[in-house]
């Protein structure tokens, strides 16, 4: 099929699914002008007129209910020719589109992504990093790490690696050089939280539970939680493998070692297909290998 007409109609349904050319633009990655050039084009080359504009909404015009029904099922089957084909290809070959959790980004995607790139030179990779809840169905990402299984019938979850959660400080905060003996001293300190995250319970054999719920600051992000708290800001739970280079430094320093956080999996998410495009698997096995060495 043709590939300009594939293009215009994915930016057709997206459109159509959000209602709105800025957030189909955004999910796309293009400009609104270039969505809205797309659209003009593909109605006139239709001769019909698929949506009813205003200056606030979008709907879609009797032909555009008819247009949008036949071109999901033009994407679906050009999409299933193509995981057909690719899945005969003894190179991996393709785009794929990867959304990762933002903590991701501080280093720990960096040798799969550096052993995919060499190991297959003809797949292309598109990383999204967030830590804002996502849509997977309408992300139409390829791959989504994330820390809990999806339970839609539509996609397949698995664990790709299951690390440790630590109680962090800055080596200069006032914490890092108190003589700790109970979780209560917390206190009297700024505790950041991560605004998508279930409230914590630390565990010690002896001593018991201490729910950490007291937070002053909340953030959206897990690389700016890891920076405020190795500016000195407050103290917070991280996960271990992205603070690890700052505890072996001496630039952080982990606090009540002999108490205990759950730890937490990492899940690959595709949707579920007849056959799995041999992109998909590469970047899989490559995932699963580098993450069980850290």
């Amino acid at each position: 099929m043709n590939t300009k007409l594939l293009r215009s109609l994915q930016v057709f349904v997206a459109v159509t699914d959000s209602g709105s050319m800025s957030v189909a633009a955004r999910e796309l990655h293009m400009t609104v002008s270039a969505i809205s050039q797309q659209l003009r084009k593909l109605e006139h080359d239709i001769g019909l007129s698929l949506f009813n504009r205003n200056t606030r909404s979008l709907s879609l015009t009797e032909a555009g209910r008819i247009y949008y029904e036949t071109s999901k099922q033009m994407l679906q089957t050009a999409e299933l020719a193509q995981q057909k084909i690719e899945s005969l290809q003894d190179d991996p070959t393709g785009k794929i589109n990867i959304i990762a959790p933002e903590g991701f980004g501080g280093g720990l995607l960096s040798e799969p992504l550096k052993k995919l790139c060499e190991e297959f030179p003809k797949i292309t990779i598109s990383l999204t990093v967030t830590d804002e809840p996502k849509d997977i169905i309408a992300s139409s990402a390829d791959l989504v790490l994330c820390f809990a299984p999806v339970s839609d019938t539509n996609f397949s979850s698995l664990v790709l690696a299951t690390w440790k959660r630590i109680l962090c400080v800055s080596a200069d905060h006032p914490l890092a050089n108190e003589t700790l003996t109970s979780p209560e001293a917390l206190n009297a300190h700024t505790y950041i939280a991560h605004r998508h995250i279930e409230e914590y319970v630390m565990k010690h054999e002896s001593e018991g539970e201490y729910e950490l719920d007291t937070q002053r600051i909340d953030v959206n992000s897990m690389q700016t939680l890891i920076k405020l708290t190795q500016d000195s800001v407050g103290y917070a739970v991280l996960p271990e493998p992205e603070v690890r280079h700052l505890l072996k430094s001496g630039e952080m320093k982990q606090l009540f070692t002999d108490w205990e956080l759950l730890d937490y999996t990492v899940y690959a998410v595709t949707p579920k297909r007849e056959l799995m495009p041999a992109k998909i698997g590469a970047a899989i096995t490559c995932l699963q290998d580098l993450f069980a060495q850290i």
